[in-house]
């Protein structure tokens, strides 16, 4: 199991688009995919795209990205990566 830190740092958030990237690229994994929003401790299955927005992470929003299973290395470099990418947006 790994878990890492990440900050929500495109400035619309973890919305509906950015939110279907992120259940995307989790589906292309075997590991499971778990997101924890830190002050409140709500956690998502990083592959359901209902589960995922129901963080309501906006923007500066901390989340704890828990990843487990046999490609858990992979899964989070990449996820992260989305993440430090901004998704794309900026």
């Amino acid at each position: 199991m790994l878990k890492c830190s990440v900050s929500i740092e495109n400035e619309l958030g973890l919305h509906a688009r950015a939110a279907a990237k992120l259940v995307r690229l989790a589906h292309s994994f075997r590991s499971s995919v778990t997101l924890v929003r830190g002050e409140t401790n709500i956690s998502a299955d990083g592959k359901d795209i209902l589960s995922v927005l129901q963080l309501a992470a906006g923007f500066g929003v901390d989340l704890s990205v828990i990843i487990d299973g046999i490609d858990e290395e992979l899964a989070m470099e990449e996820i992260a990566r989305l993440f430090t990418d901004k998704f794309g947006e900026d």
